[in-house]
């Protein structure tokens, strides 16, 4: 205390003699003592209060904090937690933290001197991946005195970027007749998010091209991105073709895009010209025939070629190459007409051969030859005294032509035979069912053949005749079923007389109740046992239309 102040022995002032501090010491207590000459004593009790000034800077501490966070966090995510402090008092231990404006955060007073740091709005790693925050602390002093802290905050990357082509859409020109695993193009995507979020890869999308999958046509790397050509192409086959690329990348869960790829396939003069016309072969003769007549610039013939090359390969150009009289016909250069150049005489020879070549204009330039021959004649006969071979053709084609009339007339004479027997027998078939149910002719009976088991030798003991009988005007039908025969035989009536009488007797013996008789006759039957029965079938009064449609003999 004595080091902080002074009194004057003899004035009574005190003085200060040391380095005020206001937050070590508020107050200072002081006892002064004053006494006289006499010997009399005073004391006085002096307080001192210590005014603050500002005099302290304020602290930050970080008592919380982040050095990451995502970029798809939510605005008000808290990444770190501040304590504040100024030693000083009143105004100037007041503290107030702030941050800087350029960046997407905000701090706010959470409680008494603790601040906290939040996200203000949506991040996003590709535009900023990392932010240098500054917060400032200051105090509310006359002398304002402040604080800064400045920390780095990373920014974690999210798979929220798709892969992005740098073209919207690929063209690629293919000369025909590549090899396979020719490299056509590269392709490139982008994807703006970071490590494994931007790892593209590249696949083919599955498609068709003229019904066969694309992945026979072409190749795709999938780390590089280029196309590569499977197979060798041809421009008369397949003229271009288009096909997806896909570029994924390896977020969890992955992102992709497509592209249209598009392959346009470049003709090369791989094909030489094909003569149309004058049809060239080993076995028949073409000749033109060309009157004595004939002015300057007959047309005698033209020359007809194509080429399936397309463009400048399928350009056609006529020329004579050889002419047994060059100085009589001239070919035209684009249209292949062969005319006369000069009037006709009877000095030319009557057969003229000429060579046309026809050539494309590809490069290197490919070409196809004919011969055409004319005639220098007025009539056909004169032609037949050039070219005896000519007459053997005329005879093999007339004989062709007659053998394929022959089997064309054979063909349909047995074509039309089969249909005639076809109907005629659907006719007959169409009458027999309708007299059958319409006709009202008298019975005719049947006689079947008589069966027995004499010795016993067959497998079953018993002899059983099966018996169907039905009338076509009554629709009805009975069936007999007699009773086993024990060794017995059944006897048929050989006679067919009276036989629509003994049936009209039957029927009136049958008509008969409780009849004793064992023998009943059904037509021609007859029951040799007691036990047997026997029907038979009758329209009114009279037995009508009645016949068998089968007799079996069963044993058992």
């Amino acid at each position: 205390m004595e080091k902080m102040f002074k009194v004057n022995k003899l004035t009574g002032e005190i003085t200060l003699t040391g380095q005020l501090d206001y937050e070590r010491l508020k107050h200072y207590q002081l006892n002064v003592q004053v006494s006289d000459g006499g010997g009399l004593i005073n004391n006085a009790h002096l307080i001192i209060d210590v005014i603050d000034v500002n005099d302290n800077t304020p602290t930050i501490a970080l008592m919380s904090s982040s050095d990451t966070v995502a970029e798809n966090a939510i605005p008000g995510t808290i990444i770190a937690v501040l304590k504040v402090h100024d030693s000083d008092s009143g105004n100037n231990g007041r503290v107030v933290c702030s941050i800087n404006d350029d960046v997407p955060f905000k701090i706010t007073s959470s409680s008494n001197n603790f601040y906290s740091l939040q996200t203000d709005a949506l991040l996003d790693r590709e535009k900023n991946p990392e932010y240098n925050i500054t917060i400032t602390a200051t105090d509310q002093g006359t002398a304002p005195l402040s604080k800064n802290l400045t920390f780095m905050l990373k920014v974690t990357d999210v798979n929220d970027n798709m892969p992005i082509f740098e073209q919207t859409a690929y063209e690629a020109f293919l000369t025909e007749n590549n090899s396979p695993g020719l490299s056509i193009l590269s392709l490139w995507a982008r994807d703006a998010d970071w490590k494994q979020n931007a790892r593209v890869s590249y696949v083919l999308e599955e498609s068709s091209v003229n019904g066969f999958s694309v992945s026979l046509y072409v190749s795709v790397n999938s780390e590089s991105g280029v196309i590569q050509a499977v197979r060798s192409f041809d421009y008369e086959q397949i003229k271009d073709f288009q096909f997806c690329v896909k570029a994924q990348d390896g977020g969890t869960p992955s992102l992709s895009s497509n592209v249209t790829v598009k392959i346009i396939i470049q003709d090369q003069n791989d094909n030489a010209p094909q003569i149309l016309y004058p049809v060239q072969t080993s076995s028949s003769l073409v000749a033109e025939m060309v009157p004595r007549s004939a002015d300057v610039g007959y047309l005698v013939t033209k020359v007809v070629a194509v080429d399936v090359d397309s463009g400048q390969n399928a350009w056609l150009s006529y020329k004579l190459q050889k002419a047994t009289d060059r100085a009589l016909f001239e070919v035209g250069l684009q249209n292949g007409e062969i005319r006369t150049v000069r009037q006709v005489t009877d000095k030319d020879a009557v057969k003229q051969k000429l060579t046309v070549v026809v050539e494309d204009n590809g490069q290197p330039s490919r070409s196809a030859t004919v011969n055409v021959n004319v005639v220098v004649a007025d009539s056909f006969p004169e032609v037949l005294s050039e070219y005896p071979d000519f007459t053997d053709n005329k005879d093999y084609n007339d004989n062709l032509t007659l053998y394929l009339v022959l089997a064309l007339a054979v063909v349909s004479f047995l074509f039309i035979s089969c249909v005639v027997v076809i109907i005629s027998v659907k006719i007959y078939r169409w009458r027999t069912f309708r007299n059958f149910h319409a006709s009202n002719l008298p019975v005719i009976p049947y006689y079947s053949p008589r069966y027995a088991d004499a010795g016993g030798t067959g497998t079953l003991q018993h002899v059983y005749n099966y018996e169907v009988c039905m009338t076509t005007d009554s629709r009805k039908s009975d069936c007999t079923f007699p009773s086993p025969l024990n060794q017995s035989v059944l006897i048929m009536d050989a006679s067919s007389s009276e036989t629509l009488r003994r049936a009209q007797r039957e029927k009136d013996f049958l008509d008969e109740p409780g009849s004793p008789e064992e023998h009943c006759h059904c037509w021609t039957a007859t029951r040799t046992s007691p036990a047997a029965s026997c029907k038979c079938a009758f329209i009114g009064n009279t037995l009508q239309n009645v016949f068998y449609i089968d007799r079996m003999v069963a044993h058992g």
